[in-house]
């Protein structure tokens, strides 16, 4: 990476490690002449512009203009899928909310039907927000499945969808619906990374290592170290729902297997337990809302699950030393986090947890949604993208029609 590109000058505006002209020349050694033609690309872009120093920032003399990152001169479209409903959103670069809708749906399915559906819903979303076509930079996909590379790899609760080139249909299908661009990049990520992702960001940005655990109709977990998402060698990393416990092999899971945790110990396992003792729970959401109501078998069947995924985290926390473990999804209520805090506390060295922090969302559903603008923001406007995006953008200004990089 060129140190002294546009990019990287953009990279520093946006970290706020340099938020001046005199501050970009003394991090980069750069000459005033340079910096200045470094902003120029970017002004240009319209992905910076400078503002009035905040009050009380002046030191004596003229004050500098502050140099901001462009937060509203494109917008992102995120989505969540989830087992039983989807999320859509279009956000600005600095992850504001304009518009959101969710739908009902089935993952299982498949990409054929929902796909469309989450097209429609970017369509709709984007007239909520009185946005153009042209103003979506990309597009962020929250999946509840392990992702490498962008597709799903045998995710237990999405039949169908496995090897599906799902960020292909859907750009295809968002330009059918919406007119976004045919070339839009498309990003898909498993969700619990993305919440990790987001609520690392935007609540613990001092953590170098946060552990987010998801509770819902799966267990997925999500873990975030230096800033960026750990995802293993092919995406498989946090899937701890699929780690066997000994004293559960008549449990079957539905990947197949026996004895997962996710079998004894997720929303939709203690929705077949509670169904068995006569309280009617067809998914996790609804066992949210018996224990929302006290009731006392949904209330000691979560405790124990709690237990049962605290003696697995026990072990995790060993191995990662998380500074921050946050408890997110339907289950991630004080029955829950009780019975996560008995084992872990129990098993676990006191060493790794002196300095645990144990806590629950802060984003809410709207964690999946953030991760992913997140995700497509730090992308497009990282520094090598956004030299790759300035450079295309210079070959074509002269074309008739040509609009500037966005």
């Amino acid at each position: 990476m060129n140190q002294g590109s546009a990019g990287r000058l953009l990279q520093l505006i946006r970290s706020g490690r340099a938020t001046t002209r005199g501050e970009l020349r003394r991090v980069t050694s750069l000459s005033r002449s340079t910096v200045g033609a470094r902003l120029d690309q970017l002004f240009a872009a319209g992905w910076v512009r400078e503002a009035a120093a905040p009050a009380g920032a002046s030191t004596g003399g003229r004050p500098a203009l502050r140099l901001e990152f462009d937060t509203s001169h494109a917008v992102v479209l995120a989505a969540d899928l989830d087992t039983r409903h989807a999320r859509v959103a279009v956000t600005d670069l600095g992850g504001t909310v304009l518009a959101e809708r969710t739908a009902d749906l089935v993952v299982e399915d498949g990409p054929g039907v929902v796909l469309p559906l989450l097209a429609r819903l970017g369509a709709a979303v984007l007239g909520d927000a009185e946005r153009p076509a042209h103003a979506v930079c990309g597009v962020g996909l929250a999946v509840p499945g392990p992702v490498d590379d962008g597709r799903l790899v045998q995710p237990p609760i999405m039949p169908g969808w496995d090897g599906h080139p799902v960020a292909e249909l859907l750009g295809a299908r968002l330009a059918e619906e919406a007119g976004t661009p045919a070339d839009l990049p498309v990003l898909v990520e498993n969700d619990a990374n993305l919440m990790a992702y987001a609520e690392q960001r935007h609540g613990h940005p001092d953590c170098s290592a946060f552990l987010l655990v998801k509770v819902a109709t799966g267990i997925g977990a999500g873990l975030v170290v230096d800033g960026g998402m750990y995802r293993g060698v092919d995406g498989g990393a946090g899937d701890i729902g699929h780690i066997r416990l000994a004293d559960a092999s008549d449990a079957l899971c539905r990947c197949g297997s026996y004895g997962c945790l996710a079998a004894v110990a997720s929303g939709r396992a203690l929705a077949e337990q509670l169904t068995a003792l006569g309280v009617t729970a067809g998914t996790a959401a609804e066992v949210r809302a018996l224990l929302a109501d006290g009731r006392p078998e949904a209330v000691r069947l979560a405790r124990d699950a709690g237990r049962r995924v605290g003696e697995v985290l026990a072990t995790v926390v060993s191995l990662i030393n998380p500074g921050v473990l946050m408890i997110a999804g339907d289950l991630a209520g004080p029955p829950f986090l009780t019975g996560v805090r008995e084992l872990l506390y129990q098993r676990a060295m006191p060493r790794t947890t002196v300095h645990l922090q144990m806590v629950t969302s802060r984003l809410g559903e709207r964690a999946g949604l953030l991760g992913a603008a997140t995700m497509v923001v730090d992308l497009l406007y990282g520094a090598e993208r956004a030299d790759a995006r300035l450079a295309a953008a210079a070959e074509t200004a002269a074309r008739p029609g040509a609009r500037a990089a966005g």
